[in-house]
């Protein structure tokens, strides 16, 4: 087992969705006295509990949680926002002498967390009323188009469905001229975490092993009450191309409430769905974080971080 590094340390989790990182982030915080801290980009939304697969009650009683469930779904949530407010967890974490526990699944998160923010410029609210009323009119696909005109390099890493990814990439050439990509190349600020002095692991399961454990959960969201959280989602009346309708399986199960879809079908396009992200979620840490360690299985890492 590595050496530990408490003082100032933190350890730092990540891996594709249902490959058991959160069950591995309370182990780990129970044993050593740790804060769980989210790096997720769904779990700070309020409405969606259950299908972001944020930790339960019981588990938020047993040990600290932060930065879990703390914004309404209509609102806008940045990757600054969530930097700010990790600071702050950050610094009443070690105020109180706990361990900082960061599990996720957001890999821009943890490289902001690691290597610090990029310093794109604030987006003026005209701009960004003018694309989102531009998409519900055109769609899309037009808005992806424009994109692939005015920058090339991030409409390649766009999915043409993609519409909250189309609307920042476009949102901020159209406010400084420059494609997102190039302010990514720019010298970030100071990381809030030295990966050097932290504990980190992705965890990165077989394919099968993942799919399998994908289907299990859905299966267990529908028994927790999966469809009555997207019936209760769709009554908000929010627009489509907001961050937390992204939510993995809550179109399918919105159908479903809705009557569109059967069960089955909808437990099967919610699968497909969740699959298809955590594949891209494995490309993205192999791609990005490529130098952190890995673990095939939760008790394979919880062997290394002190969490079995």
């Amino acid at each position: 087992m590595a050496q530990r590094k408490e003082a100032g340390g933190a350890v730092l989790i990540a891996g594709p969705t249902a490959s058991g990182k959160s069950g591995l982030a309370l182990a780990v915080a129970e044993r050593r006295g740790g804060v769980v801290i989210n790096a997720d980009a769904l779990q700070v939304y309020a409405e969606l509990r259950i299908l972001t697969a944020r930790p339960s009650p019981e588990e938020e009683r047993a040990v600290p949680h932060r930065l879990y469930g703390h914004v309404r779904a209509a609102e806008r949530y940045s990757v600054g926002r969530w930097i700010a407010e990790m600071r702050e967890a950050l610094a009443e974490a070690r105020e109180a002498g706990r361990l900082p526990v960061i599990v996720g699944g957001t890999g821009l998160y943890f490289k902001a967390l690691t290597k610090g923010l990029a310093p794109v410029p604030a987006i003026p609210e005209t701009v960004r009323t003018n694309l989102r009323e531009r998409l519900a009119g055109e769609g899309p696909a037009a808005l992806h188009g424009e994109l692939a005109v005015r920058d090339p390099v991030g409409a390649a890493r766009v999915r043409p469905s993609d519409p909250a990814r189309i609307l920042r990439a476009l949102e901020v050439v159209e406010a400084t001229g420059r494609p997102l990509s190039d302010w990514h190349r720019e010298p970030g600020g100071t990381p809030l975490v030295e990966l050097g002095e932290a504990e980190a692991v992705v965890l990165d399961p077989p394919r099968e092993r993942l799919a399998e454990a994908i289907r299990a959960r859905l299966r267990a969201m529908v028994a927790a009450g999966a469809v009555e959280e997207a019936r209760t989602f769709a009554a908000l009346g929010l627009d489509p191309s907001a961050s937390a309708a992204k939510a993995l399986g809550l179109r399918p199960f919105m159908e479903y409430a809705a009557g569109r879809l059967g069960l089955a079908e909808a437990l099967e396009a919610a699968a497909v769905e969740t699959s298809q992200y955590a594949k891209r979620q494995t490309t993205w840490f192999r791609n990005q974080m490529g130098a952190w360690p890995r673990a095939a299985t939760a008790d394979e890492a919880g062997e290394r971080l002190g969490g079995r």
